[in-house]
């Protein structure tokens, strides 16, 4: 009579591996233990792909609005991005557009601020500022150029403003252009600007040196 063992089931499935090896080396079977094994660990291959899992927007009935997508808790915010600096993050203080940068201004910044108007700028308000960019020069509507009395006389924060959010024909640049590079951008115009319109008293001694005589060319 062919003799039986009762071997337990309970435990994972490597456990339950591991007793049929002990049982089966202890008949001198080692092919049948191989053969077992092998069967017994390609049965725990899961590939991640399928693992058990929402895809976005699925249906789910465990919550009781039908969406396996879980709306934010109220009031919460992403980490590192709190952004109480409402002058540096809005342009704007106490719901005024802010009349001073609120980042040192240095000549990095203005590097860095005349590369990316260069990139996102120029195409439409020329690399002087005077609004004859390379794409209105092909039919688009011509923006206001950056020398008029009334844009010399914007705070800096009217710029911050207009790049975050856009204005009349021009869309945001807020996905394109980050919070830094957006400053650099009102400090190149700035400069911009002042290039454009400088006042003579205001100049170096140097720089009055430079300027031509009255009644030069």
């Amino acid at each position: 009579m062919r003799r039986t063992v009762d071997v337990p089931l309970r435990g994972t499935i490597g456990h339950r591996a591991t007793v049929w090896a002990k049982w089966l080396r202890s008949r001198r079977e080692p092919s049948t233990v191989l053969a077992l094994a092998l069967s017994l660990l390609a049965g725990c291959h899961h590939d991640m792909q399928d693992q058990p899992r929402y895809e976005p927007l699925e249906h789910s009935a465990l919550f009781a609005d039908g969406r396996s997508s879980r709306p934010l808790v109220p009031g919460t915010i992403p980490r590192g991005h709190l952004e109480v600096d409402q002058a540096y993050f809005a342009g704007r203080e106490d719901g005024s557009l802010v009349d001073k940068l609120p980042v040192e201004l240095t000549p990095a910044l203005l590097e860095r601020g005349q590369e990316r108007y260069n990139i996102y700028c120029s195409p439409c308000h020329a690399r002087t500022g005077d609004g004859n960019g390379m794409i209105v020069q092909r039919g688009y509507r011509r923006p206001p150029s950056y020398h008029t009395d009334r844009l010399r006389g914007m705070p800096v924060g009217h710029f911050f403003d207009v790049i975050t959010r856009g204005f009349g024909m021009m869309p945001s640049y807020a996905r394109q252009v980050p919070v830094e590079d957006r400053w650099a951008i009102v400090a190149y115009i700035r400069a911009l600007q002042w290039s454009q319109y400088a006042v003579v008293d205001e100049l170096s001694d140097a720089d009055r040196g430079e300027l031509p005589k009255e009644g030069q060319p």
